[in-house]
Parts: C-alpha cells; structure tokens; sequence
C-alpha cells in the first residue's frame, strides 16, 4: 500500500453524493459526470485527510454545514457548465 492510499480529499465524496442527488432522475452519461466532478472540485479547496473521522471531530456544524452549501454551489455550477458545454 502506498502513502497516496492513505489520504483523501473530504470534498470528493461530498461531490459524489451531492451530484448523485442533483442527478437522479435525469440520465447523464458517466463521462459528462466524471467532467462535472472534475470541474466541482476545482473549485473547492482542497482538504486533504487522514481518515473521515478526523474531519467529523474538528467540524463544527457551522463549517459543516457552509463546506456542504460550498459542495453544492461548486455542483451546481459545473453541471450547468459542463452541461452547456456537452450542447456545443
């Protein structure tokens, strides 16, 4: 196992649910979300950690619930992005 595999960035599972529920009855194909991932995160920061529970522990509800409005608005906006870049 190498070091890479011990450490994630907190944003991207939050992107992936958040997309999962802003997509799920519409049908997109897996590269126009892949793209839309791609395009959320970088406009995130990145925060990389250790395990999950690490952030859980060091979030107040406050910044957990602005990190999940950022997610949101960082979703949103590369789905219409990317989405309106797919119809060129």
């Amino acid at each position: 196992m190498s070091i890479m595999d011990s450490i994630q960035n907190y944003y991207e599972p939050l992107v992936i649910e958040t997309l999962a529920e802003l997509t799920r009855d519409k049908a997109f194909s897996d590269d126009l979300l892949i793209d839309v991932m791609c395009v959320a995160l970088n406009h995130l920061p990145p925060r990389y950690i250790r395990h999950e529970v690490d952030m859980i522990y060091y979030l107040s509800p406050i910044e957990a619930k602005e990190m999940q409005d950022k997610v949101k608005k960082a979703v949103e906006g590369a789905l219409a992005y990317v989405n309106e870049r797919a119809r060129e």
